[in-house]
C-alpha cells in the first residue's frame, strides 16, 4: 500500500506543474489524501469490515470534498486534480494512469443492479464537470470533455463531447464536427421535428387517397 501511495504522489508531481515537492503533494493535496484514505477504506471493505470502511470513506469526503465509495476499485497512479465535488460509485473500476478533474461523477442511472457504475480504462482523462453514468466502459487512452454526459460505451483512443456525449475523434481522426458548449443539439426538438415531418407525410398520403376516390 505504501508503494502505491508513493506512485500516486509521483504521478501528481509528473502531471501538475504547480507541485513543488513530494511532501507538499503528500500532505496538502486533497486528491492524494482522498486516494490514500480510499485505499485503506477499500482494504476494510474487501475484508468485510463495512462499517469501518464507510467511516473512513465518509471522513475522507468531509476532509476533501471527494466522495469515493469504499467498494470502488482504483488502479495505479490515479491523479485527482483539484477534486472538489467528485463522486465515484461503489462498482466503479478505474484503470492505471487516469486523470480526473473536479466535479466529475462516475455514477449509475438507477436502472441497473449488480454492476451499476462505469469501468474506466487505462490512461483516460475525464475533464471538469463530466458525468459518466452506467455500467459500461470508457476505452483506454480516451478523453471525456468538460461538461459531457456519457451514457454509453466509448471506444479506445476516442474523444467524446456534448450532452449526451458522442465521439468526435477516434484513433487521431475526426469523426464528426466537434460540438461547442453553445450549439448543442436538443434531442427533444429533434424528436418533435421528426414527428412533424411524419404527420406531414401522413396528411399528404391521406389527401392522395381522398383524391383517388
Amino acid at each position: 500500500m505504501f508503494k502505491r501511495i508513493i506512485e500516486d504522489v509521483n504521478a501528481v508531481r509528473d502531471r501538475d506543474p504547480a507541485a513543488r515537492s513530494f511532501w507538499e503533494v503528500f500532505l496538502l493535496y486533497p486528491g492524494v489524501k482522498a486516494i490514500r484514505m480510499h485505499r485503506r477504506a477499500h482494504f476494510y471493505y474487501k475484508h468485510g469490515l463495512m462499517f469501518l470502511a464507510r467511516y473512513v470513506s465518509q471522513r475522507a469526503a468531509r476532509k476533501t470534498g471527494i466522495e469515493i465509495h469504499p467498494g470502488a476499485t482504483i488502479g495505479r497512479r490515479l491523479v485527482i486534480d483539484h477534486g472538489t465535488g467528485i463522486v465515484i460509485g461503489e462498482t466503479t473500476e478505474i484503470g492505471d494512469d487516469v486523470l480526473i478533474y473536479q466535479g466529475v461523477t462516475l455514477g449509475g442511472t438507477g436502472k441497473d443492479t449488480g454492476k451499476r457504475h462505469p469501468t474506466i480504462g487505462n490512461n483516460v482523462m475525464i475533464s471538469a464537470g463530466a458525468k459518466v453514468l452506467g455500467p459500461f466502459k470508457i476505452g483506454d487512452n480516451s478523453r471525456v470533455a468538460a461538461g459531457a454526459v456519457v451514457l454509453e460505451e466509448v471506444p479506445p483512443n476516442s474523444t467524446v463531447v456534448g450532452v449526451p456525449a458522442r465521439v468526435v475523434r477516434q484513433d487521431g481522426k475526426k469523426v464528426r464536427q466537434p460540438l461547442d458548449q453553445i450549439h448543442i443539439p436538443d434531442p427533444v426538438k429533434q424528436k418533435m421535428d421528426d414527428m412533424e415531418q411524419r404527420i406531414a407525410e401522413l396528411e399528404s398520403l391521406i389527401s392522395t387517397i381522398g383524391e383517388n376516390k
